[in-house]
C-alpha cells in the first residue's frame, strides 16, 4: 500500500483559535443566502447550519477530498487533484520529500477551499483550532432529527447546531450506515489533513483525527469575521 495512503488518528491540545486565512479587509462582498448560527463561542466563531451541497440541517450534502473544490464519484489517490500516480508523490501541500513536492503550506489556499469556492468570499472550512474549540465548549449529543442520525452541539450561549452522521466516502462506497461523523478542517498536522470525527457513543468519541487526503467527506463552514 503506498505509503501517504497511512491513517493516523490523534489528540491534540488545546491552541488560540485563528483563521485560513488572516483578515482580508479588501475581500470583495458577494450576495450570500447561507444561514449561520452564533454559539457563543470565545473566538466568536459562526458556523454554518448546513453543510456545503445541503439545503437543510439534516442533509449530508457533498462529499469532498481535502484540498478540492467540487464532489465526484470515486474518491481514491488516481483521481486525487494533488497526486501523480506516475512517481506516486504529491504535487501540494506536502512538507516532506519522501512524499511529494515539499512546498510547506498546511493550510489550505482560497482555490482549494471548498467553503470559498462554492459559497464565495465569506466563508471557509474551519480550521483545526476551531474544531477543538467546538469540541472542547459545546456539549455534544447523539440525536435523531426528522429521520436523520447525528449530533446536536449545543454552544455555551444555548444556541445549537446539527451535524448530521454523513459517514465518508472511499472509492464510491460509504464508509458505514449513518452511524459516525466526519468533517474537513482546512489544516494539515504532522502531514495529514486534520478533521472532526463523531461515532454514536458517547461525548468522547467526538475528538480531531488525521485520514488520507483523497477520501470524500463533508464540509461544514464558518463565516469569515469582518471586524
Amino acid at each position: 500500500m503506498k505509503k501517504i495512503l497511512l491513517l493516523m488518528t490523534i489528540a491534540l491540545p488545546f491552541v488560540f483559535i485563528s483563521s485560513c486565512y488572516g483578515d482580508k479587509d479588501d475581500e470583495p462582498v458577494a450576495p450570500d443566502n447561507h444561514e449561520y448560527v452564533d454559539l457563543g463561542l470565545p473566538s466568536g466563531t459562526l458556523w454554518a447550519t448546513c453543510n456545503i451541497g445541503a439545503t437543510t440541517p439534516e442533509d449530508m450534502g457533498d462529499y469532498f477530498a481535502w484540498g478540492e473544490t467540487a464532489p465526484k464519484e470515486i474518491y481514491d489517490m488516481d483521481n486525487y487533484k494533488w497526486y501523480n500516480s506516475s512517481n506516486d508523490k504529491l504535487t501540494k501541500y506536502c512538507s516532506d520529500e519522501k512524499y511529494g513536492t515539499v512546498d510547506y503550506k498546511t493550510e489550505l489556499l482560497p482555490e482549494d477551499d471548498a467553503a470559498y469556492v462554492n459559497w464565495g468570499p465569506l466563508w471557509r472550512m474551519p480550521t483545526l483550532d476551531q474544531l477543538q474549540e467546538l469540541i472542547e465548549r459545546c456539549t455534544w449529543q447523539w440525536v435523531e432529527r426528522n429521520g436523520v442520525y447525528g449530533r446536536l452541539v449545543t454552544g455555551p450561549n444555548g444556541n445549537t447546531l446539527f451535524l448530521p452522521a454523513a459517514d465518508y466516502r472511499s472509492d464510491n462506497s460509504p464508509s458505514n450506515e449513518r452511524t459516525i461523523g466526519a468533517y474537513w478542517s482546512c489544516t494539515i498536522d504532522s502531514g495529514y489533513p486534520s478533521g472532526l470525527y463523531f461515532r454514536n457513543f458517547d461525548w468522547e468519541s467526538v475528538y480531531l483525527f488525521s485520514h488520507i487526503r483523497s477520501h470524500g467527506f463533508t464540509v461544514r463552514p464558518v463565516r469569515v469575521s469582518k471586524k
